[in-house]
């Protein structure tokens, strides 16, 4: 394990009830850097008393957001600089999302996230979710920097 609940927190700027990676598994800072980190899907997640009542489904948007903070999580372990990691992370954009099967309480959701770009103030990062070594989402996310508290997005 490379980073329990306690790091995550200091990583991501993320909080209950959205806060959405337990645990960082792996982390290499090869060409390209990866991660692997994990999310344990639960009945007592808010989400599920609306969507839907009696069946229920991980919201697909919250796999996607899920993703994006495992991409801030090796965006922050990856940095160069401490200035580097003092900056929040804003998606700006989701593209070749794809779902492939639902997502509900009890299953553990393991996150694959691989740095492809670096421009400027923003990364490009490929990832996937599975569930028991079947891939149930991915997409190619983009990620922009900021610094604390001042977005730098119009």
């Amino acid at each position: 394990m490379i980073a329990d609940i306690e790091k995550i927190l200091s990583l991501l700027p993320h909080r209950y009830p959205f806060l959405l990676v337990d645990r960082v598994l792996a982390f290499e800072e090869g060409t390209p850097p990866t991660l692997k980190a994990l999310k344990n899907v639960t009945m007592n997640e808010p989400f599920f008393q609306g969507h839907f009542p009696n069946h229920p489904v991980m919201p697909g948007v919250l796999i996607i957001e899920a993703m994006a903070q495992a991409a801030g999580c090796l965006a922050y372990l990856a940095a160069a600089t401490p200035e580097d990691r003092d900056q929040l992370f804003y998606l700006v954009k989701v593209d070749k999302a794809r779902f492939n099967r639902i997502v509900t309480p009890g299953d553990q959701l393991i996150f694959t996230v691989t740095q492809k770009r670096l421009m400027r103030n923003m990364g490009l990062y490929q990832t996937s979710a599975t569930v028991d070594g079947e891939e149930v989402a991915s997409a190619e996310l983009l990620c922009a920097a900021s610094a604390q508290g001042k977005s730098d997005l119009k």
